[in-house]
């Protein structure tokens, strides 16, 4: 009888050990989602000067890395900028791999809505547009050789444009982050098409 319940002590033990590994190897090895920052966004003065009905801005997208034993997978991201609730423009960036640690940088251009352009040009000579911007994509990460599933990113951050036409204030960098319940409702759907 003492033999049995020795027996016991020690299968409790034993498994309660197994349970904290378990969580301490996942704690270690879950994989950081990556970063995404506007570092900088440029409407080009002739397109501010000019009364023309059209406009372009120019974006710098820093997509970083932070693991330092996982490389991402990432889908095609949809980049959305909006303007109040009216979308200025989007930009599909393709599909690729992301080494462990790696940074890259993602510069293009996006055609203004032409609905939106006046509206928005007139906020921005008046130094009070804001613009949003919401990205959507699907990422896999690749620890010790072995692909996760795909997770899914809603992400989003706020840009004050100032009468030049680049990022206002003090943060001249914008990092995107989770998008609240609220916004992800509201917009999740009217982006994903």
């Amino acid at each position: 009888m003492c033999e049995a319940k020795t027996f016991n002590c020690w299968a409790m033990q034993f498994l309660a050990f197994l349970g904290l590994l378990a969580l301490c190897l996942w704690v270690a090895l879950r994989p950081k989602d990556p970063q995404y920052t506007i570092v900088d966004i440029t409407i080009p003065e002739s397109d501010l000067g000019g009364g023309g009905h059209n406009g372009s801005l120019t974006y710098d997208l820093q997509i970083e890395n932070p693991n330092k034993d996982s490389s991402i997978y990432y889908d095609e991201a949809v980049l959305t900028f909006l303007y109040g609730s009216d979308s200025v423009g989007e930009k599909h960036i393709p599909a690729f791999r992301q080494g462990k640690g790696k940074t890259r940088q993602v510069i293009d251009y996006v055609d203004v809505n032409p609905r939106v352009w006046k509206t928005f040009r007139n906020s921005i000579l008046n130094a009070t547009a804001e613009l949003k911007v919401a990205l959507l994509t699907r990422v896999q990460y690749k620890t010790w050789g072995v692909k996760s599933k795909h997770h899914g990113l809603d992400l989003h951050g706020k840009l004050p444009i100032g009468s030049d036409g680049k990022i206002s204030g003090k943060k001249k960098k914008v990092k995107l982050s989770h998008a609240s319940k609220k916004w992800r409702r509201s917009n999740s759907r009217r982006l994903l098409g």
